[in-house]
């Protein structure tokens, strides 16, 4: 893992775009495609605007995932991870080759996580782009996250922090709102990736970071598996890194 520290979320915006643009017109360049995943959430508004805004790419030879959506939750819901990457990329890129979102309100989820693995093993993921929730979570994979599963996608239970997270970040009105199961891609399968590109801004998740850098590697903190990975980079603001014994 390779550790990187910005100003704000600008900056590391702006660096998290280019290190994914330059990937995926590699990927391009070399295999005539690019596999992509793409999370969610408030950690991703800039990286997203900018890599939208990059110049260069092909988006018809690109093929997007994404990590997680809410069981029960239509794609119209505020809340909705289709409408947020709909609308934030999907419908800025225009023209990708596939657009494989992850059907939150089908009838059965686990039927779901078998159709999403079945077309996410077609090829490999040339780069991920991901963020670490205030409970160290990885996608929706929450302590004690399931470091062993080697199915793509699987059915998990939210845990209250998370929720909480997500009532706190303005996309619930209350508690109770928010979804207690989603459907999220595994430890595993997101380790599968090229490259992890991980955006962490904000004070707030500053002792989740600490707890994944520094603390042990364990299924309590989700994040921490990414130092076993070979080529993550690690992108943090001033905040979010606040707390790091080494800077």
């Amino acid at each position: 893992m390779e550790k990187l520290i910005y100003k704000g979320r600008a900056e590391l915006g702006r660096a998290a775009a280019k290190m994914a643009a330059g990937q995926i017109e590699k990927a391009i360049e070399n295999k005539g495609r690019a596999g992509i995943v793409l999370a969610t959430g408030a950690s991703q508004f800039e990286v997203l605007d900018e890599l939208t805004a990059a110049d260069g790419i092909d988006w018809s030879k690109v093929s997007m995932f994404h990590l997680d959506e809410y069981i029960g939750l239509g794609p119209d819901h505020p809340a909705s991870f289709r409408k947020y990457l709909k609308e934030r990329f999907v419908d800025k890129a225009g023209g990708l080759k596939a657009v494989r979102f992850v059907d939150g309100d089908a009838l059965s989820p686990e039927q779901e996580c078998e159709r999403l693995g079945e077309l996410i093993g077609r090829g490999p993921i040339d780069v991920t782009l991901a963020g670490i929730g205030e409970n160290g979570h990885l996608a929706f994979n929450d302590p004690p996250a399931d470091f062993d599963t080697q199915q793509p996608y699987i059915v998990v239970t939210l845990d209250e922090k998370c929720r909480r997270q997500q009532l706190g970040e303005g996309w619930f009105e209350k508690l109770e709102d928010v979804p207690a199961r989603a459907i999220s891609m595994s430890i595993r399968q997101i380790l599968k990736s090229e490259l992890l590109i991980v955006s962490v801004p904000d004070l707030r998740k500053a002792s989740a970071v600490k707890a994944a850098l520094e603390g042990p590697v364990t299924p309590q903190c989700p994040a921490s598996i990414l130092r076993e990975h070979p080529n993550c980079k690690l992108l943090l603001d001033e905040q979010a890194a606040s707390l790091l014994s080494a800077r």
